[in-house]
Parts: structure tokens; sequence; C-alpha cells
């Protein structure tokens, strides 16, 4: 009888021992799928996140960087030089005995008669600058060490840029004697027609506007074999071309 009893409960704690081993994996089973749904939303939510903070990085390098926007058709042009400088212009090519067209064609060359001109940096005058700074280079157009010695570069990189209606490379203040910011604010017109008349004022005086046009934008006269060095080749034609306007407009 007793063995009976015996044999009973032997089966019944083997049936137990069988149950609680059903629930405990069924258990970890229940405490493994959420762990896997987890891991799968961190998954999916990954690459949501690097587009959320990619697109937030190229919407703020965009309004830094990109939010200029580019000038109207009606903001250029021969009309808009007019209207923006012919006033003006007259004033000071009479001041300076320069004739009117001549300074117009090159405010169209230079800024297509926009009124506000943002500046162009660059890069290889920026290096000639920074060589004669750090005493690599000895000079550039007169320019020396005592005159770059002590500055920033922001003040390098502002030196290194053309400004105003007729993009005068920034270092050319150290020549006329006058702060950085006189070529770009509201005497940039002044300054500009100034530099002219000091640089090469007499060629163009003389009518020799090809000359005139090229030592603009190359700093010397029409090579004696008569080509061209300007960044675009038609630069000197189309200087040419534009006082022939301004010359029957003004």
């Amino acid at each position: 009888m007793l063995q009976k009893v015996w044999k009973y409960v032997q089966k019944k704690i083997a049936y137990l021992k069988r149950v609680k081993y059903s629930l405990m994996n069924n258990f970890k089973k229940k405490k493994q799928k959420p762990a896997r749904k987890k891991e799968a939303d961190k998954t999916d939510k990954l690459p949501l996140f690097i587009i959320v903070v990619v697109g937030l990085t190229a919407l703020f390098l965009f309004l830094k960087y990109c939010s200029y926007t580019p000038p109207q058709p009606q903001d250029m042009g021969y009309e808009a030089a007019m209207g923006n400088y012919s006033h003006d212009i007259k004033i000071l090519a009479h001041q300076f005995n320069l004739p009117p067209e001549y300074l117009m064609a090159v405010i169209m060359l230079e800024c297509s008669g926009r009124k506000d001109v943002p500046p162009r940096f660059e890069q290889g005058v920026y290096n000639k600058l920074l060589e004669v700074k750090e005493q690599r280079r000895s000079s550039l157009e007169s320019i020396t060490y005592r005159d770059l010695s002590d500055a920033t570069d922001e003040a390098l990189r502002n030196l290194a840029s053309s400004w105003g209606p007729f993009q005068l490379m920034g270092y050319k203040c150290l020549h006329l004697g006058i702060k950085i910011k006189d070529l770009r604010g509201n005497n940039s017109l002044y300054f500009g027609v100034k530099w002219i008349d000091a640089t090469y004022g007499d060629y163009v005086r003389q009518g020799r506007y090809a000359d005139a046009f090229h030592i603009h934008n190359t700093g010397r006269p029409v090579p004696k074999n008569g080509k061209y060095f300007t960044y675009d080749p038609k630069y000197v034609p189309n200087g040419l071309a534009h006082m022939e306007y301004f010359k029957n407009h003004l």
C-alpha cells in the first residue's frame, strides 16, 4: 500500500516539475518578446533619428551660407546701373577729371550695376598676404610685414576680398591710407574713383581705355602682343561696348 502511495506521489511530483518547466519556458518567451520588440523599435527609430539630425544640419548650413538671394534681372543691367550710380558718378567724374562713361563701364563689368554688391573672397590673394605676414614673402604690391604684423585672420580675409561697385581688393585700403570699411560702406564709390585716378587715371584721360580696363582687372596694361590676361577673355571688349552705351545715355 505504501509503495502504491509513493509511486503516486512521485508521478505527481514529476507532473508538477513538467508544469513548472513549461510555465518557466512560457514566462521566458514572454519576457524575450518585448525585449526584441524594443530592439526592433530602436532599430526602426535610428534611421529616422539620423535623417532628422542630417536634415536640421542641412537647414542650418543653408540658412547660414546659402540664404543670399541672387540678384533679380530688374536689379541688374544698364537701367539699374543708371538708377543706382549715374548721378554720383557724374559728380565724381567731374571732380577727378575722368570720363563718366568709363567709370560706369567698370561698374557694369564688376557688379552689373547692382546696388548691393556682395564681397568676393580671393583665396590666392589671401595666401600671398599670409606669406607676407609670416615673412615667407617680402611684399605684395608694396605691402610688407610691417603692414600686416598685427592683422588677425579675419582682417586678412577682408583684405583678400573685393568690395564695392568697383570690386576693389581690400588691401588697396592700405595704399589709399583708409580703413577697410571705407571700401565697403557709403564712401566706397568715392574711394573707388580715387583709387582709379591715382593708379591709372592718366591712361583713362589719354583715351587708352583698353589698357585702363586691363589694368583694373590685372594690374598692368595690355601686353605688346595684344593678348589679354583678364580672367574673362571678353572683359576688355565688353568694357569698351559698355562705354559706347553710356556715351549715349548719360
